[in-house]
């Protein structure tokens, strides 16, 4: 299946079915062999940095090379190929669970809230209120929609499942050991450098095609363009802050603040008009940007793709 034409089925498949519970998940596997090289880490931060880039790099040449080969098999290629695809999209499963996250928090189930906004999100949820939840939901959507759709998304147009799949595999090392805490500063350095690397213009893009939904949608557009590259820049990611920024100006609602990581305080720079709550309604135009952003971008990155 031509590679246009597979990235255009995998992005239907991903909205129509998201991640099928009865299917295995490459990322999972991809993340019990996180789990099983951890705890072979050497000691000292040199050599553990040294062993977090081994690592990464092994894991990236190691998926890009079975998703290269396993679609090649006879008869059963095309499927494996379109379910490599598919696997690799996260679109479909973000609307999904922000839309039961966000339904729960309105009808005052704080305790469920907390466990599913929690699933979605690495900060601490035990004690976050109905504003923090709203927060804490708003920006995962936002800044997901560049991690767990649109970058993946623009690797396989690029390059097929490969190259998706070599991404993913840095991506998800990212996600495990990119933490600047004592136990993933070293080891995961490599991990977040790359993830830096690879999401540097899909993230941009990603911006630029929530932009162009806020104009379809009705949305303060105006604010999100003059505003978007300062508040961006704000972000100690060179990436996230992208579409969270993006996101922030066209929901017209504030993003950061003080949150918990690993039961210590972080400071997050703060996004968006200042000092706006996330209400029912702000976070009701944020699930409607995210899928309608997220279908334009697929349609832009496969009509480059065409047109090459």
């Amino acid at each position: 299946m031509p590679v246009s034409w597979l990235a255009l089925a995998a992005t239907a498949l991903d909205l129509a079915f998201g991640d099928p519970p009865f299917l295995p998940h490459p990322v999972r596997g991809i993340g019990m062999c996180l789990d099983r090289l951890e705890k072979s880490a050497p000691a000292g931060q040199t050599a553990r940095r040294l062993y977090g880039l081994a690592c990464v790099a092994f894991l990236a040449l190691a998926c890009g090379a079975l998703a290269w080969i396993l679609p090649q098999t006879p008869v059963f290629g095309v499927f494996i190929a379109v379910y490599l695809g598919f696997s690799g999209l996260a679109l479909g499963c973000l609307a999904r669970e922000g839309e039961k996250a966000a339904r729960l928090i309105a009808r005052g189930d704080l305790a469920a809230a907390r466990l599913a906004v929690g699933l979605l999100v690495s900060r601490d949820t035990a004690r976050l209120d109905e504003a923090g939840l709203r927060r804490a939901l708003a920006e995962t959507l936002s800044e997901n929609l560049c991690d767990g759709f649109a970058a993946p998304l623009f690797y396989l147009a690029l390059g097929g499942p490969a190259l998706l799949w070599a991404y993913k595999a840095v991506s998800t090392a990212d996600s495990m050991w990119g933490y600047k805490t004592d136990r993933f500063r070293a080891l995961g350095w490599a991990a977040a450098r790359g993830d830096d690397v690879l999401a540097f213009i899909p993230a941009r893009l990603c911006a630029l095609a929530m932009l162009l939904a806020g104009l379809t949608l009705g949305l303060n557009v105006r604010a999100a363009f003059a505003n978007l590259r300062r508040d961006a820049a704000k972000s100690a990611s060179p990436n996230a802050g992208w579409p969270m920024a993006a996101a922030a100006w066209l929901c017209g609602a504030s993003m950061g603040g003080v949150d918990s990581y690993f039961g210590a305080p972080k400071q997050k720079p703060l996004l968006g008009p200042a000092g706006v709550p996330w209400d029912e309604t702000r976070l009701a135009r944020l699930r409607l940007l995210v899928p309608v952003s997220g279908l334009l971008f697929a349609l832009a990155v496969q009509s480059v793709v065409w047109l090459a």
